[in-house]
């Protein structure tokens, strides 16, 4: 399996559609049929109601021999307006007026692809920050009746193996910058991550058997400036393994190296190999890859 923040967002709705179709997107092609996944989830890839931008990635996939007949994608919080001008810049449907940042809905989304079939078994992104088990959204939050706690979204997602089925906790977190000493995406940022901690507690049911944690936690565990004491205790559970201890996922001209995306599989999954794949040129996040060796 293998995850990518990968620059598959656009200015406007359609654009990335044009760019897949006019092979701008071809580096990217190129990447993922050398790592040749057979679950795929990509985050920062924008949403489209009839799914065609992410057709036409699969149509250029199977161009190379690398397709998915299985493709999960749901509208983000992303680019979801509020109606509020929650940014106080005394304008409304600005892209910090939406549920998770974003010029336009669907800007910036997730999605799966994957040769297994694969099924969306629950869909957190709704559950208002206030509600999270232990939320750090302060009682003064003017947004606190309505801002949901996904920035983009949190997917529970069942994948067929042949045996017992794995279960994916997807998600694309918010970077915990861009707000003053308050802190508010830090503290957004830390309890996207332990909504899933929260699930394994079985907050919301029966936790699943055999959990993976996938995705972009926007969190570096030492370096940066989020709450690094969220992701290292999630580290450090032992309900899960971390096949790529100190790898680095990103490197931004302001931070240098950091780790911001995570394949975490639950303890008893037998792994075989796990590897940060080399920068292309034009993409700052690496893909993570991590296999895992079923009966």
């Amino acid at each position: 399996m293998a995850t990518w923040n990968v620059d598959l967002s656009r200015d406007g709705p359609g654009l990335l559609l044009r760019d897949i179709r006019a092979g701008k997107t071809d580096a990217v092609i190129a990447e993922i049929a050398a790592a040749a996944p057979d679950v795929l989830v990509l985050t920062d890839i924008d949403f489209d109601h009839g799914g065609a931008a992410l057709a036409a990635l699969d149509e250029r996939l199977q161009a190379v021999g690398t397709g998915y007949p299985h493709r999960v994608a749901r509208r983000p919080n992303a680019g979801w307006p509020t109606g509020r001008d929650l940014d106080g810049d005394g304008l409304l449907g600005g892209p910090r007026d939406a549920q998770g940042y974003g010029e336009f809905s669907g800007q910036g989304g997730m999605a799966v692809l994957s040769r297994r079939p694969v099924t969306l078994a629950r869909d957190f992104s709704d559950l208002l920050w206030r509600d999270s088990p232990g939320t750090r959204q302060t009682e003064d939050d003017p947004a606190r009746d309505l801002q949901r706690l996904s920035s983009s979204g949190h997917w529970m997602l069942e994948v067929e193996t042949g045996g017992a089925p794995l279960t994916l906790l997807a998600w694309h977190a918010t970077p915990p910058v861009f707000d003053g000493p308050e802190d508010r995406n830090g503290r957004r940022n830390a309890d996207e991550l332990a909504l899933w901690m929260a699930v394994l507690d079985g907050a919301f049911g029966p936790p699943p058997a055999w959990p993976v944690l996938i995705g972009d936690a926007n969190l570096d565990p030492e370096r940066g400036d989020g709450l690094g004491a969220a992701m290292r205790e999630v580290l450090a559970d032992e309900r899960l393994q971390d096949p790529l201890p100190g790898q680095a996922t990103v490197t931004w001209p302001q931070t240098g190296p950091m780790r911001v995306s995570y394949i975490l599989p639950a303890a008893g999954l037998p792994v075989a190999a796990a590897d940060v794949r080399d920068a292309i040129s034009g993409e700052a996040h690496r893909l993570v890859t991590v296999s895992l060796d079923l009966p």
